[in-house]
């Protein structure tokens, strides 16, 4: 087990710095291979105040993870310490300073956790440490024994009491997702909360709230739990990213004045491409900037591979194993140099919103619309600059609109703000209407209006320059940029576009 000895000097976190002192445990060489004694648990103490803590929750750049080859229970049960210590690594790399360790009284033991697994969590707790990482522990995972509320807050005070005082640990959630409309579940985080703040004073303590239940969610909960309170909200971000700021405003609205931070949030990469991953993230993190939420947590670190998700509901789910931020052999998607542009202050990558079409294949978060019209196709029989531009030939029209090619940008859309788009199109035997077109949207997906270019000349052209501007209406939550050529008997190409916004 690695403990936190002078080698921790490497850029930590808040909590491994604010006020703390260091015991020895066990030296680095043997984080990877060694079992940790129960008894050497606490190896950072610090008087870090309440406010000192959840500033650091606050600023936490968390990342959630298990191992691709072991996730869920299978991460304790075949507990790989190697494999752990080079995946925490690859995270420090991405500028990770915290991580998720999700803990099942089904496998630790229950109602008194086996030392083997104290040990296993206090030896994942080292290894983060290693690598300047505090660590948020998850209880209660895949359990539901709401009524034996004796035999959980022994449980949960056997296995928090030695962090007690420990600046490793950067928060504890109750329960994850935990249902605010179960009044079995409300009525024993009632009881367990004030077991815990007792096991682990001063350590902030919240229970995430799933993306199904939402907003209404987070409003049910902070009104169930009354005077027992939580330190902070922690929100799960899943669905549509376009509009990330608006659905991130409207929980910020719901918990207020408690803090909010995203504890989860990511798209897959079996229904989505690798590069709309890399967007996604982008505009959540963009998002939670705008609206002053410094906290946002990717799911996850890595896929995973095929069956190594336990026996359960979520191994029955493909798109599960395909979250990662890296592939199941360990190599990099997009979003991998997503985040690491946001916690470290890297550029962007370059050919984030892929503009020119440069992007090799699976790597675009440009997305076909209406492709039973007609599919937008990459193409290099014609460029304007580069080698790769977009084609759509021989299209249709109906009352839903025509087919396009389209995008979202990476920016938060706020009303009043100005937006322009362009994009050069040249046309062969072109017919119909070819434009570059604006779609605005409301926090609830719905369509409130848009806007378009003037049409690309019919017949045959060289490169023209389409544009548009339009500014954001009242209501407006997102923006969708359409390159579309509906009723076109002939092709149109298109390349090079252009957004910005005032």
């Amino acid at each position: 087990m690695r403990s936190v000895t002078p080698v921790v000097a490497r850029s930590l976190p808040l909590l491994l710095v604010a006020g703390a002192t260091v015991s020895s445990v066990a030296t680095p060489a043997s984080a990877a291979t060694t079992v940790a004694s129960a008894a050497t648990v606490t190896a950072v103490k610090g008087g870090l105040t309440p406010a000192q803590r959840l500033a650091a929750v606050q600023a936490a750049k968390q990342i959630n993870y298990y191992p691709a080859g072991g996730s869920w229970t299978r991460m304790w049960t075949e507990f790989d310490a190697k494999k752990i210590d080079a995946d925490l690594a690859r995270a420090q790399a991405l500028g990770a300073d915290s991580v998720r360790a999700i803990v099942f009284p089904s496998v630790f033991g229950y109602p008194a956790p086996k030392t083997e697994y104290k040990n296993k969590l206090a030896q994942f707790v080292s290894l983060a440490a290693a690598h300047g990482m505090t660590v948020k522990i998850t209880l209660f995972d895949w359990w539901d024994g709401y009524s034996d509320v004796a035999g959980s807050s022994a449980w949960a005070t056997a296995l928090l009491s030695p962090y007690a005082n420990d600046a490793r640990i950067v928060a504890i959630d109750v329960q994850n997702e935990l249902d605010p409309a179960d009044s079995a579940a409300i009525g024993w985080v009632k009881k367990l909360v004030p077991v815990i703040r007792k096991a682990v004073p001063g350590v902030p303590v919240t229970i995430p709230i799933s993306s199904s239940a939402g907003i209404a969610g987070l409003t049910a909960l902070k009104s169930a739990l009354g005077t027992t309170p939580l330190d902070y909200y922690d929100f799960h971000l899943y669905g549509n990213s376009e509009r990330a700021l608006a659905t991130i405003r409207q929980a910020q609205a719901a918990v207020a004045p408690a803090p909010l931070v995203i504890g989860e949030t990511g798209t897959n990469t079996l229904q989505a491409s690798e590069g709309e991953q890399a967007a996604y993230l982008a505009r959540v993190f963009a998002a939670a900037e705008v609206a002053g939420v410094n906290a946002v947590a990717p799911w996850t670190l890595t896929d995973f591979t095929a069956g190594s998700i336990p026996d359960s509901g979520v191994a029955r789910i493909p798109e599960q194993y395909w979250y990662g931020l890296y592939r199941a052999d360990s190599t990099a998607k997009p979003a991998a140099a997503v985040v690491k542009a946001e916690w470290t202050g890297a550029p962007s990558p370059a050919g984030l919103m892929d503009l020119g079409f440069e992007n090799a294949s699976g790597q675009t978060p440009w997305r076909s619309y209406l492709s039973e019209l007609g599919t937008p196709t990459r193409t290099q029989t014609a460029a304007r600059s580069g080698k790769w531009s977009v084609m759509l030939t021989n299209t249709g029209k109906t009352a839903a609109g025509s087919p396009s090619y389209r995008v979202a940008p990476i920016a938060p859309v706020q009303p009043g703000q100005r937006w322009h788009a362009e994009v050069w199109a040249r046309g062969k035997s072109e017919t119909g209407s070819t434009q570059i077109a604006l779609s605005w949207f409301d926090v609830n997906d719905r369509w409130i209006g848009g806007a378009a270019s003037a049409d690309l000349p019919s017949g045959t052209s060289d490169w023209t320059r389409l544009s548009v501007d339009g500014a954001a209406p009242a209501g407006a939550a997102s923006v969708q940029v359409h390159l579309k050529s509906g009723a076109n008997t002939g092709s149109v190409w298109f390349d090079d576009v252009a957004l910005s916004v005032s």
